[in-house]
């Protein structure tokens, strides 16, 4: 059994790892964020740095919370197992 969790767990850590590697840059922002972000970069400003910056951020966020929930389901699990 414990061997059969740790192959699919290998195998879905290779595909999520596949899956983050092989993405290219993506600018996501609405038309007229970007508009205004062009303008504020033509003119000499950094906005367009910190806002795709806030994007990655609120991207990551929803892995960090699925990360960490798997964590602590796992160290239950093994408390379990071990006890």
């Amino acid at each position: 059994m414990k061997n059969n969790w740790y192959k699919y767990l290998s195998v879905v850590l290779v595909v999520v790892a596949i899956l983050v590697l092989s993405t290219t840059l993506l600018e996501a922002q609405c038309p007229m964020c970007k508009i205004a972000v062009q303008s504020n970069m033509q003119n000499g400003g950094t906005a367009g740095k910190g806002l795709n910056k806030g994007i990655f951020i609120i991207l990551g966020m929803p892995y960090l919370i699925v990360g960490t929930i798997a964590y602590i389901w796992w160290r239950n699990k093994r408390k379990l197992n071990e006890a």
